[in-house]
């Protein structure tokens, strides 16, 4: 099973989130979108961040949503974001496209592509698009489930501006945490969706435990002689994250290999630039140029109406019967702990910890953008 599969790298656990504050969805979004406005980024396009943003926080994914603000307000004010990117179509087929992020946040071209992914999949049984000139994009996951509330395969992957995951047997690191995401239709069961990085775990899970004063368990990171550390102040500050499996002796070339694949998708076939030699092939480039990989399949291409999500839901329900190593603990599936968290969190608001409303706060007053959070500090 998957970390994402098992709610353990990304979706929070109640015990982990019982500190922070809830947030109603429609409050914090208004929110994100005052500051969003106040930094200059068009309607259109504060709209489709702010809801990709939230989403991600509504189904746990903590790291890639709200808790990204700080990043990307840092990144605007070092020049290396556009907050009001122009957004473009340079290169398009009948099956594929390719677009310019114009050097400004990801969520909006990004949107765009698996959009333009579904259409072209919808007329011709597949759509591939790719998109360059971008940043950070948020959750994987939930691109690849804009194709499933289609009734297709979704697949989504990202290459990263700042390399920190070390490749087995090296001692620097060389590529990001390049997350990918997959879902697949389902009619009874919740959608098969699996995101994951490519990582041990996502950089985000060594901030948050920065941010709630916790501390990083053994093997996520370690330090510039391969040796692990459990402070996440020490792992941030080297950035030397393990590829998926940790050490040779558990795979650890599995997740290198996965890392390396994510960038040949998202970098090379985008035109994006790949991280440890932007300095050296592209060093008066104002922008990091990161890229993105969409794909739309449709299983009615291979299958009749119907059984492909009919098998898919017949194996969910296999799974689910596996026999326990604990009877209170059952088997998950990827996406399930995602869709809980979705649930509870529409009804109980998003938790916010008080260290992430303090920063909130200090972003909203420096661009003089209202902040509407005061109440729950």
């Amino acid at each position: 099973m998957t970390a994402s599969a098992s709610g353990s790298d990304k979706a929070n656990t109640a015990s982990e989130v019982a500190d922070n504050y809830r947030v109603p969805t429609e409050r914090l979004g208004r929110q994100l979108a005052n500051i969003l406005s106040a930094w200059g980024m068009p309607r259109e396009q504060i709209d489709i961040t702010v809801r990709l943003m939230l989403e991600a926080d509504l189904r746990g994914v903590d790291s890639h949503g709200v808790y990204m603000l700080p990043l990307y307000d840092e990144l605007r004010r070092d020049g290396k974001l556009n907050v009001a990117a122009d957004v473009r179509v340079l290169r398009e087929s009948p099956v594929t496209a390719l677009i310019d992020a114009g050097g400004g946040l990801g969520h909006y071209p990004s949107h765009m592509a698996m959009t333009m992914a579904v259409d072209k999949c919808r007329a011709t049984g597949v759509g591939v698009t790719t998109v360059r000139n971008s940043t950070h994009y948020g959750a994987a996951g939930v691109y690849a489930l804009m194709a499933v509330e289609q009734g297709f395969i979704g697949i989504s992957t990202s290459s990263v501006f700042r390399p920190g995951v070390v490749p087995t047997f090296g001692a620097r690191p060389m590529l990001g945490t390049n997350p990918i995401a997959f879902a697949a239709p389902t009619k009874r069961n919740a959608p098969f969706c699996l995101d994951m990085a490519t990582s041990t775990v996502a950089v985000g899970k060594l901030k948050l435990a920065l941010l709630r004063g916790t501390s990083i368990p053994p093997g996520w990171a370690t330090d510039d002689h391969g040796d692990p550390v459990t402070d996440p102040e020490l792992g941030l500050a080297y950035r030397y994250l393990t590829p998926l499996g940790g050490i040779p002796a558990m795979s650890s070339h599995k997740g290198y290999g996965l890392g390396a694949m994510v960038e040949i998708l998202s970098t090379m076939l985008s035109g994006g630039f790949y991280a440890p030699t932007r300095a050296q092939h592209h060093a008066d480039a104002p922008y990091y140029n990161v890229g993105h990989f969409f794909m739309a399949l449709d299983p009615r291409a291979f299958r009749e109406e119907g059984e492909f999500e009919q098998d898919l839901d017949d194996m969910i329900d296999a799974l689910h019967a596996t026999p326990c190593t604990d009877p209170a603990q059952p088997v998950l599936v990827a996406g399930e702990p995602e869709e809980r968290a979705y649930a509870e969190r529409v009804r109980n608001g998003i938790p916010v910890s008080p260290g992430l409303c303090k920063i909130l706060r200090d972003i909203a007053t420096a661009c003089g953008a209202e902040y509407l959070l005061r109440d729950v500090i």
